[in-house]
This record gives C-alpha cells, structure tokens and sequence, in this order.
C-alpha cells in the first residue's frame, strides 16, 4: 500500500525509517521531508497547511494511508478534511485533537471523568488570573491555553514572575494561543511520557520513555523541544504502566467516545509519577520528538500494520512485540538553539559515525546543497542507539557523536543521566 507522511522532522524521519521496513509499503511519500528521509522516502515540496493540496497529492500517488505527525495540522482538521476526500488517516479529528489544542479542554475533561491531575482554574483575562495566581502556592504554573510551540508553559517561583507570565500570554507573546490560561499547581514528582494507540474504543499501550527539556547538562538552561530522550522509562514499571491505563488513558477513550469525539491515533500522556501515584500533565495528539526515536528503534512489530489496526478500529484484536534492549538518543542542535540557531553550517561523517553497532541517525532539520549537508533548523539530528542497557546504549551514541564532524553543533553530554543512575545502584 501507498503511504503519505505529513512532516519534516526527526520524528517524521524515524516514522518512515520504521515504515519502509513494512512488508505491506508499497511506496512511501513524506511531505514536505528532509534530507535523511529523501533516502528512503519520495519528499513532495508541499505546504502541510493547504489540506487541499494535500488531499490531490493523495489522488496523483494514490495514496492509501496519510499518516500525519506533527500536531498543529491535526487541530487544524486536516484529518477530517482528508476523511471528506475519501482518504484513510492515521490521526485524530479536529474535534478529537483538542486534546492537545486546548488544555483548558483537556483539564475540565479530567475534572469531569475523574481523571488525576493538577488543581487548575482557567482564565480569559489578566486581572481575575493574575488574582487566583496570588492565592496559590508557589511555584504556579502558568500555561498559554492553545498550541504555543512548546512555548507556552512558565513554571513561576515568584508572584511577580506569574503576572509576567500571565501578562505574556494575554498580550500576544504566544499568539491566538494565549486567548485564554489555564493556572495549575505545581507537581512534584519524576515526569515521564507515555504512549498508546487508540482506535476509538481500544487502548494499547504504546511504551514510555523520558526525555531531557533543559538545553545543557545537569539539566540547566532554557526549555527545548527536547534535548534526548531514553526508553523503557524505569519509573514506569508494568504496575504503574497499568495504573496509567486504568486512571488516565482508558478513561479518556471512553470519555471521548461518550462525547461523540472518539479518539483515533495515537494518544501521548506527559505524566508526573507523585507519591500519590501518576498524574496527568498534557496530552499530545501525536507521537513525542525525541520520544518516537527511541521507540521506534525498540519496536518489533510492523508499524504500518499497527497504524492500519488503529485506523480500521481493531485494536482489540492487536498485539505489540518490543526489543528487550534499551534505546537512547542524543540531539545535536544548532549553536543558538533554542533561541536563533545558525543555519547553513556543514555536517560531515555521519557516515562514519552510522558504522558504530546499533546506531541510527535521524534527521530533524537538514538539507542538501548540492553534495553537502547542512543544518537547516534548531534541532538538527537525532542520534540514536539500541543496546542491553542505557548505559551502553548511551556509550554508543556519544561514540557515534564523537566521529561526527559539525562545529556548528552542539549536544548534552549527560542524556540518560537517571536511569543510569538506577543501573549502577542496582548492581
């Protein structure tokens, strides 16, 4: 069968480097792509924001199934649009993604089921925000209602850092998603991401990882989009996986579905794991960046045959098969990321640095020039490894690393750092 990819980054490159092993893949098109994926996958110079466009590339490649990963397409409804069409999609409705487009959703929602998370209270304007914020507890944690890129979340340590944060959102720092806040209580814990596929009515659980938000070591800096990540996440043990799916996911599923918005792709719960048990953060519409990575690397299973279960509503007649080996995968950025990177620097020996075992390179934001690579984005490559454990698969990717030739770049030294922590205490 023909396969559509929506997107351009190093979660989209490992989606397809999982789909092209498929025995069911015919041929493979990626819109608009990168330079590692132009490898293995045809890229369509496509806007992903013009669902028509999309909707008569599907018709000239006869496209089967539109897989669709970045989430800001979703909200805006291009899985519904492409449904019109008479197009399968592996992605939630319009109406289903506001899971991810609006917290403020997706936080009365948890009240309303039952579901734990953090005491929160939303907002449309500063005054009455600014008001509650002084109230509360601090830190308070303030977030822009809508998608902000990642950007519209302040964790507060002072009363006037929260009026900032709320002035912020309400003047336009994070555009039409800060229309409305949403202020919650700060939660203590160890967070982790956790992943299910969800056809509507079943949940199967997907794997979890944990991933590193801070730009450099010892977790210090500004937030990214994610600086490396690690799977299986040892919190996450299968007591607490299933605690997961009894409190947080099957009761969203069933909630969704009961409100006439059943909820089909896969389904992605920030977690914090407190003392009292997991709670819920967020909920994503898609799959994680750098979490897909690293469980793509330790997915055995067919991943087309697993989107195909999802979209076909038969779950419940599924199964999944893992690698017992671990998966890390370090982020090279470009110098300036997360603020301006540089773009157009040259990368050289990935090569080389692919012939270390179990290593895979995705990449996030490159582009040729003629014989050359370059950097084209904030988070460039993602550089991944599968071995017994964390630790040897973090040994892996920073000898990988090591054979990379890229001065314009630069990467934590340190990913991994909890879990291997747990690895030497337990031996």
């Amino acid at each position: 069968m023909n396969v559509l990819l929506l997107g351009s980054g190093g979660r989209e490159h490992a989606l397809a480097w999982a789909l092209a092993a498929s025995p069911l893949l015919g041929t493979l098109a990626c819109a608009p792509g990168n330079a590692g994926i132009a490898e293995i996958a045809r890229c369509v110079p496509l806007d992903i924001t013009d669902h028509a466009a999309i909707a008569c590339c599907c018709r000239e490649h006869r496209i089967d199934l539109v897989v669709v990963g970045p989430e800001a397409p979703l909200v805006a409804g291009v899985a519904d649009d492409l449904a019109a069409a008479g197009f399968k999609v592996f992605g939630p409705s319009r109406a289903a993604a506001r899971l991810e487009g609006s917290k403020g959703f997706t936080k009365d929602l948890c009240r309303d089921l039952g579901i734990p998370t953090a005491a929160y209270a939303r907002f449309a304007d500063a005054a009455a925000a600014k008001a509650h914020a002084a109230r509360q507890q601090l830190p308070v944690v303030v977030k822009a209602d809508g998608l902000a890129a990642g950007k519209g979340v302040i964790i507060a340590e002072t009363r006037g850092a929260a009026d900032e944060a709320i002035d912020a959102c309400f003047g336009g720092s994070f555009g039409a998603a800060g229309a409305e806040v949403v202020i919650e209580e700060f939660l203590e814990g160890e967070e982790a991401s956790f992943f299910a596929l969800v056809d509507g009515r079943h949940a199967l659980p997907l794997g979890a990882a944990q991933d590193h938000k801070r730009a450099f070591d010892g977790d210090q800096g500004p937030n990214t989009g994610g600086m490396g990540a690690y799977s299986p996440a040892p919190v996450m043990t299968p007591a607490m996986s299933e605690r997961v799916m009894a409190e947080i996911i099957r009761p969203t599923v069933e909630g969704m579905a009961a409100r006439g918005t059943p909820y089909r792709g896969v389904l992605f719960a920030g977690l914090m794991i407190t003392a009292e048990g997991p709670k819920l953060i967020e909920y994503n519409v898609r799959f994680g960046d750098p979490e897909c990575q690293v469980l793509m690397v330790r997915l055995k299973s067919d991943l087309l045959a697993a989107l195909l279960a999802t979209t076909d509503g038969v779950l419940g007649n599924f199964d999944l098969r893992w690698h017992d080996d671990a998966a890390l995968t370090v982020v090279m950025a470009a110098k300036g990321y997360p603020g301006s990177p540089e773009k157009g620097t040259e990368i050289r020996g990935l090569d080389k640095a692919a012939e270390v075992p179990g290593v895979e390179i995705f990449h996030a934001g490159t582009r040729r020039e003629g014989s050359r690579l370059v950097a084209d984005g904030g988070r460039v490559l993602d550089v991944t490894a599968r071995a017994p454990s964390v630790g040897e698969a973090r040994e892996r990717a920073y000898e990988a690393i090591r054979r990379i030739e890229w001065p314009g770049g630069f990467c934590r030294s340190d990913i991994g750092w909890r879990a291997i922590a747990r690895e030497r205490g337990s031996r």
